[in-house]
């Protein structure tokens, strides 16, 4: 067996999977912010509905 060979192979899967650690906790990243922009966008929602109550609560729709 070619030591050098198996040495490469063992780095190349290191970074492979390092690099794909690092791609996850990005996307985790952009998920938790995506989340906590939804829950202001309701939060805020929320105060608008506090603020004026029958706004929204009624629409119209035609056939």
């Amino acid at each position: 067996m070619d030591i050098a060979k198996l040495s490469m192979s063992m780095s190349a899967v290191q970074t492979n999977t390092a690099f794909g650690v690092a791609m996850l906790s990005k996307s985790l990243d952009a998920a938790s912010s995506t989340g906590e922009q939804l829950v202001g966008m309701m939060d805020a929602a929320a105060m608008e509905r506090s603020v004026n109550p029958a706004v929204g609560s009624n629409f119209d729709t035609y056939i």
